[in-house]
């Protein structure tokens, strides 16, 4: 899978909301109202990222879950990074 341009990045990020560029991936904060929330978020994840093979890295503090997108294997930026960051956003 190729890597994305700078302009391709900027281009798709501006039709991201609430996603960021963080070096080499993007990532995003999504509020669960708690623990429990934050937890169940993690956990229905794993079906899309299981379906396309592409995984995030993900942090919890609490009430918040950080999800963070990149494609390793490449070094930075593909297409897949944003059609995982789409499908995250509609269990948001």
């Amino acid at each position: 899978m190729a890597l994305l341009s700078d302009a391709e990045i900027e281009s798709r990020l501006s039709a991201a909301s609430g996603w960021k560029r963080s070096g080499q991936a993007i990532e995003k904060s999504f509020e669960r109202g708690d623990f429990v929330g934050s937890v169940r978020f993690v956990s229905a994840l794993v079906e899309p990222a299981e379906a396309i093979n592409h995984h995030p890295d993900v942090a919890i503090s609490w009430d918040t879950v950080t999800v963070k997108i990149s494609t390793h294997s490449e070094g930075g930026l593909t297409a897949a990074d944003f059609e995982l960051s789409e499908k995250i956003d509609a269990l948001a």
